[in-house]
Formats: C-alpha cells, structure tokens, sequence
C-alpha cells in the first residue's frame, strides 16, 4: 500500500479518531496529521501520546486544505458541522465520517453543492473504553467497515477512502443509509441499552457494591461490559435512530415479557424451548 496522501486532519481525539491516526502514523509516518478536539484535555493528551503532530481549529487553513479529513465526534456534532465544513474545505479535499447512524447525516448534505467530496462510512470497531488514551493502531484490523452512498462519491473520494480503510486493515460493505440504520439498530444500538440498562438495573437492586465484585462472573461481566461505553457518544445515536430502536425495543420487551410468564408460571419446558430457539444465534455468530 502506497503512501497516496500527505496530509489528515482527524476531529474528535478519542477511540476511533486516536486508533486512525494511530494507524496511518504506524505505517506512514511522514504523513502529517493534525488534531481537532473541543476537548482541550484529550488534544493535548493525544499530542502527548503522540496521535498527532499538531492540535488545530475546526478552521485553520491547513485543517481546511488537509487531503483527507476523518469525523469522529458524536453523530450530533457531525450533522451540525459538516455542511459548513463541506463549504469551506478545499476542492481537493475528501471528508470521511464514522458515524454509528447514517440517515440523517447523508439527508443534511443531500444537496450541497460537494456532496461528493463527502463519504459516509461506519467502522464496525470499538471497546467500552473512551478518551485518547483507549486508541490503539490495530483497532481496525480484520474489522468491518460499512459505507453508505457510495455511488455519490467522486473517483478522489473513493480512491482515499479505499486507501484509509485498506490501510487501516478494514472490509468495505456497502449499503443504503436507511437500511444501515434499521440493521444497526437491531445488531447494535440495541445490545447498547440492553447493556446500558442491565447495569442500571443491577446497580439499584444491588446496593452493595462490594457484593457485585465478588459475586459476578465473566457472564455478567462480559454482558454489562457495554454499559461503560460514552454517553456522551451513544445518546446521540439513541436519539438520531429513534424510530428504527423503538421498533427493536418493542420486540426486546416483548420477549422479555414473554420469558417473564413463563418463568411465573413455572413453565420449565416453554423457558427451555426459548433458550434452544435463542441458540440459534450460534448459527449467525460462529
């Protein structure tokens, strides 16, 4: 793989912004990278931790005229700044974002005039962890990569987001917006309020937090492990996917009110019978 650009600019310093930057530094580190972040503490702990070269403003030249330019802030702050990026970035310049829905995004920059300078894309990488310090350079690899309207795409938007996600060890799949977001909903946003709530949940019932530690196991461990994911990223996403996540919730809280019945009523065999349909899923997830 060729070094093509020789400029980034990458807004938002956490894990995924951290982990691209990371990760195109590692292999080529002549390529400058700048940093953008309202955070002034993750800017400056990410030029310590050497994620980037330099921190700069949403408007500095250099940052405007970079060759590619990655959007990894919360999906709010994406729709609220990317048509005004988009008019004032260069004619050569590519914007990429990572945002975990993709609708109502690509519907804010539907008729701007450089809807083709702009690619809609959502890596399919991630921890519970948040902050400059979560980044690391193989984040990325072996992992799915979705991109939405790509057709509407230039040939030098395609050509550098080919080049990000190869570099960074990626598999494009491509797909429309709204379907992206029905599908993510159900594969996705909704085991992040399952989590999200199940740690809720056992926080009030428990109030002994000593006996939480010494009484979970890897299973509750590993299913609550989400729910130290950023609130500050995923409310947005909540919000932005609302119609599609009210769709699986309602279906979620239907099988849980169905096993709840069961379990009253002292159905053993109706509880195994939804545990063995459930065992299913190992035919999806091998």
């Amino acid at each position: 793989m060729n070094r093509i650009i020789n400029s980034l600019s990458v807004f938002g310093l956490g894990l995924i912004g951290g982990s691209f930057a990371l990760a195109i530094k590692s292999k080529f580190p002549d390529i400058k990278i700048f940093g953008v972040d309202q955070n002034h503490n993750h800017a400056a702990k990410a030029l310590e931790l050497n994620l980037i070269d330099e921190i700069k403003s949403a408007d500095d030249k250099e940052v405007l005229g970079s060759d590619l330019i990655i959007l990894a802030i919360p999906v709010s702050a994406i729709q609220a700044i990317l048509s005004e990026l988009l008019t004032k970035i260069s004619d050569k310049t590519v914007v990429i974002d990572t945002g975990s829905t993709k609708a109502s995004i690509c519907q804010c920059v539907s008729q701007h005039s450089k809807r083709a300078q702009f690619v809609a894309a959502h890596p399919i990488a991630g921890t519970e962890y948040s902050g400059p310090e979560a980044a690391f350079p193989k984040l990325f690899e072996g992992k799915k990569n979705i991109i939405c309207e790509f057709e509407l795409c230039n040939d030098l938007a395609q050509k550098y987001a080919n080049w990000l996600f190869e570099t960074v060890g990626m598999n494009n799949i491509f797909m429309d917006a709204e379907n992206h977001d029905k599908h993510l909903a159900y594969v996705s946003h909704l085991s992040h309020i399952s989590s999200f709530m199940l740690g809720l949940t056992i926080l009030n019932i428990e109030k002994d937090e000593e006996n939480i530690l010494n009484l979970a196991g890897s299973g509750f461990a590993s299913t609550v492990r989400l729910a130290k994911s950023s609130p500050d990223m995923w409310a947005p996403i909540f919000q932005q996917n609302k119609t599609h996540l009210s769709k699986a919730l309602d279906e979620y809280i239907m099988q849980l009110q169905h096993f709840q019945k069961q379990l009253e009523v002292g159905d053993s065999a109706a509880l195994k019978a939804l545990m063995h349909k459930a065992n299913e899923i190992k035919k999806v997830l091998k």
